[in-house]
């Protein structure tokens, strides 16, 4: 109540606001302080009864408002610390959480030019840049920022299924034929998370093969297409993976984009962890093809360490997502305004209400350059090289697949003393299943460090170690190696 509007609420609002400031630079402090734990873990149901968190009627102090901030930290996951290797997304730029705070405090929507003059603008230059980057003439085409890679996959469906079939839009799915879609089987769950939502349907997501490091076999893609139109199926989209989530395996662009070609497919390139890599002379080639794409999604806020949510899709066609988004509002796109209606951008998304994700990428880019964010991308990557020579010959360690990993993810198994003379047997192999969900448990119960693990196909659980924070160093390397066998040498 004594905040601002309040009159003369500046005092109690500067301190106020002071006072989370502190609290927020002592959290980005701990942050990179290794001697800290990555997390302070409690199960749900003791979190649950140690505060409480119930929403009341009166109104509570600041100071007891303060000390909620602090309470939320304390168990919060310090994704920026150097030794978290949990998700895709890691690390903290300064940068680019002084763009996040100034963004909340201007609190604008994209929809118009009208009310985000500057940020329309930036994501305009952005964009066009990052088309540039996948290497279309001169920038070209379209795109936008969407609340994370699982949308702007669904955001490629929805344009693709358009492109074939513009009278979609008003008639809707009865009024075409079966269409169906095709992508690896390593590939994100979210192709058919968007075929669900889109009323294409899962069973419509036709999954290719893939050979033993994790990439689409062109000729198994060939060959289940031309199945599909024989059953008398549409096939009307590709979607190639540059950087699979668990082995992070790019597809062979080249070989897919000529298949797409062939059958007059759409191309699309879920480079929601790999298009980071575009920024990198060294490690590009591996997206090579990726010009050939109809739409690619590329997510900063995983490699090159945008804080969450920072997420494009790129369109080579323009004004393809207008004419398939488009609904012209009166209240919102009047067509008689007085400036040039091409920057008002809402209409050609799926949401109204659009966060402004775009001016921390734009920052972070002043401050580092192109350069900046190479460095920090190849820094992750001679990490995780770092990492796999490190492994792939130590004794109680087997890799989930031969040879140097194509991007940071390093997959492995930990194999405990006491399985280590075992003959391949079930139950060797259910034992094994066990080892890395203990030793995970173990690390977050003493909140030294995190890294993810699953099972994939017929293979059991195993690491999958990821570096996207340039904090991290060979000595963050080598204390995850020294933990593993520590909390797990008694298995």
């Amino acid at each position: 109540p004594d905040l601002l509007p309040t009159c003369n609420g500046e005092i109690t609002t500067m301190s106020f606001l002071q006072d989370v400031v502190d609290i927020l630079l002592q959290y980005v402090v701990k942050s990179f302080d290794r001697s800290t734990k990555v997390i302070d873990f409690h199960y749900p149901n003791e979190l649950l009864q140690e505060y409480n968190w119930e929403l009341a009627d009166q109104p509570q102090t600041l100071e007891e408002i303060l000390l909620n901030c602090r309470t939320t930290l304390k168990y919060a996951i310090k994704t920026g610390h150097p030794r978290y290797f949990n998700q895709l997304s890691t690390g903290l730029d300064m940068v680019g959480l002084a763009a996040d705070w100034l963004t909340s405090a201007a609190n604008t929507n994209m929809f118009t030019y009208e009310i985000a003059p500057v940020f329309v603008l930036l994501e305009y230059v952005t964009l066009r840049k990052m088309r540039e980057m996948v290497g279309w003439q001169g920038g070209c085409g379209d795109g936008i920022f969407s609340p994370g890679g699982a949308i702007s996959n669904m955001y490629a469906m929805l344009i693709a299924r358009f492109k074939m079939f513009p009278e979609v839009k008003e008639k809707g799915m009865a009024a075409i034929p079966r269409l169906v879609a095709f992508t690896s089987e390593h590939s994100h769950f979210s192709v058919k998370k968007g075929a669900a939502a889109l009323g294409i349907g899962t069973d419509s997501v036709i999954l290719i093969r893939c050979d033993e490091r994790g990439k689409m076999i062109p000729s198994d893609l060939e060959r289940r297409i031309v199945e599909a139109k024989q059953k008398g199926f549409v096939p009307f989209l590709v979607s190639a993976t540059a950087g699979t989530t668990v082995y992070g395996a790019f597809d062979p662009l080249i070989a897919i984009a000529d298949i797409c070609k062939k059958y007059k497919v759409w191309m699309h390139v879920d480079g929601a962890w790999g298009g980071g890599l575009l920024m990198s002379r060294k490690h590009k080639w591996k997206l090579n093809g990726i010009e050939r794409a109809n739409s690619v999604t590329w997510n900063p806020h995983k490699m090159m360490g945008v804080p969450l949510q920072c997420s494009a899709l790129l369109v080579r066609e323009e004004g393809l997502m207008q004419s398939c988004n488009q609904m012209h509002a009166s209240y919102l796109f009047q067509q008689d305004k007085h400036y040039d209606l091409s920057y008002d951008t809402g209409d050609k998304a799926l949401q109204c209400g659009r966060h402004v994700d775009v001016f921390k990428l734009w920052l972070m880019w002043r401050a580092k350059g192109t350069t900046g964010f190479e460095a920090q991308i190849d820094k992750c990557l001679e990490l995780a090289e770092y990492l796999y020579n490190k492994i792939k010959n130590r004794e109680g360690y087997e890799m989930v697949f031969d040879g140097k990993p194509q991007h940071t993810n390093v997959c492995f198994w930990y194999i405990p003393p006491s399985l280590r003379g075992m003959e391949d047997s079930e139950e060797r192999t259910s034992r094994l299943m066990k080892v890395a969900p203990v030793i995970k448990a173990r690390m977050m119960e003493y909140g030294t460090t995190m890294v993810s693990y699953q099972p994939l196909g017929d293979k059991v659980n195993f690491f999958r170690m990821v570096i996207s924070n340039p904090a991290a160093t060979h000595q963050d390397i080598d204390f995850l190696i020294d933990e593993i066998e520590r909390l797990g040498q008694d298995l």
